[in-house]
């Protein structure tokens, strides 16, 4: 009779994959559930939607992984529905998982702050279908305003519009930038680069406004080198016909805006039981990562809330912490006994802006321009999950900094019937 804890795991991004690598599989029998079959890698997304990178390079199957673990782990594919506490079961859409031990590790979803149906409206790259759906659109409208003649038609078809401020939204509006500034004349000669208009919104008075007053003002000088519109101080207020509306009475004029300015926990469902909630509807942890009032359930990542001296609002939610809060608690499962206390050692923080462009707050310096461009391709390229990844991204790299062409601007129109139907 088996006699090993069984360890269910909800979520195989960074926090619930590292987990999964490291916790004692021949003490532990543990099940890792996803809505999908891969890791996926979300500080690239954007170069998904800009077409500077294939889904599949940035992605790697979580039962590939898994073969390589000694013993493996089970790899479940299904979306959690609800958790029942009591019984200590996690639903899915087709099955019924039983855990001694459960860790959550769901990570977050799009908050548009209570801005009704705004979903529907405007494009996000919370996943890398996401990132396509906006890829096919910028590439869509690239197309069609390269076919357009009439001008104020044209105009509208690229007007591009990024809310938030933040490393994602700086990236973006930048990868943007870079396609007026250098693929235009090349691919798409009849289009007037200035009727490609590109504006970055963010409502507090200045970018990245969790890093350096240093990486701020640099990002703003990189972006307006690329001929993007930065409008700071400035709060959406709602969307509708293509208008923007901001919080003075101001508008814009808008086709295509692309959501990067927050993030909340994915909602949970919970039976028999409560689990605690904080702000941003994250899971309130104690220092071992422990659900608060609960001795079986644990949460990892940007869904777990963990507040101490340094971060009294939480961690912040980025890679790292969910890595560092990974392995401290396999640690503490492989021991037998919460014992290592979670505390977060800050890295740095980074962001890119282009070819040799970027910003990065390291632990004792900072750094700008190629150097920093540099760094980031380095740290990057490094924490991508599988070699063949890692040859591929580095390769489109290379590729794109000595020839902006790529083959990688494909327009892919998913269909359930062929285009051509069979004549008679």
């Amino acid at each position: 009779m088996d006699s090993k804890e069984k360890v269910v795991v909800i979520g195989g991004g960074f926090a619930g994959i590292n987990f999964v690598k490291r916790i004692d599989k021949k003490r532990y029998d543990v099940t890792l559930v996803d809505r999908n079959n891969f890791h996926s890698f979300p500080p690239l997304f954007y170069q998904v939607a800009a077409s500077g990178l294939e889904p599949a390079s940035i992605s790697f199957p979580f039962r590939r992984e898994i073969r390589k673990m000694n013993p493996p782990a089970i790899y479940h594919m299904g979306e959690v529905k609800s958790i029942d506490v009591a019984a200590r079961k996690v639903m899915t859409q087709y099955e019924t998982l039983h855990y001694d031990r459960l860790v959550i590790a769901t990570g977050t979803t799009n908050n548009f702050f209570n801005m009704t149906d705004l979903y529907k409206r405007v494009f996000t790259i919370k996943s890398t279908g996401e990132a396509i759906r906006c890829r096919n659109e910028i590439l869509d409208r690239l197309e069609r305003a390269s076919i357009c003649r009439d001008e104020e038609l044209r105009r509208r078809l690229l007007s591009f519009t990024v809310i938030g401020g933040g490393p994602t939204g700086v990236e973006v509006a930048g990868a943007l930038g870079e396609m007026k500034r250098y693929i235009l004349h090349r691919e798409y000669k009849s289009i007037p680069p200035e009727q490609l208009v590109i504006t970055l919104v963010e409502g507090s008075d200045r970018l990245l406004h969790t890093m350096s007053e240093t990486a701020s003002r640099f990002a703003l000088k990189y972006l307006k080198e690329l001929s993007v519109n930065v409008v700071l101080r400035q709060s959406m207020k709602s969307y509708d016909d293509s208008v923007l509306t901001f919080a003075d009475g101001s508008t814009l004029y808008s086709e295509m805006v692309i959501w990067t300015a927050g993030v909340t926990g994915e909602p949970l469902s919970v039976e028999n039981g409560t689990i605690e909630l904080g702000h941003g509807n994250r899971i309130l942890v104690d220092a071992f990562n422990r659900a608060v009032g609960h001795d079986d359930i644990f949460a990892l990542g940007d869904i777990a809330l963990h507040c101490d001296d340094m971060y009294p609002r939480g961690c912040p939610q980025l890679a790292q912490v969910a890595i560092q809060q990974a392995r401290n608690l396999a640690k503490n499962f492989n021991s037998g006994n919460m014992e290592r206390e979670f505390v977060y050692r800050d890295k740095g923080s980074m962001a890119t802006i282009g070819r040799n462009r970027a910003v990065a707050d390291l632990r004792h310096f900072q750094l700008t321009g190629f150097v920093a461009w540099f760094v980031w391709m380095f740290v990057h390229l490094i924490s991508l999950l599988g070699m063949r990844n890692k040859l591929v991204v580095l390769t489109n790299w290379v590729w794109a900094y000595f020839s902006y062409p790529t083959s990688l601007r494909l327009l892919f129109h998913p269909s359930r019937y062929p285009l051509r139907q069979h004549r008679k």
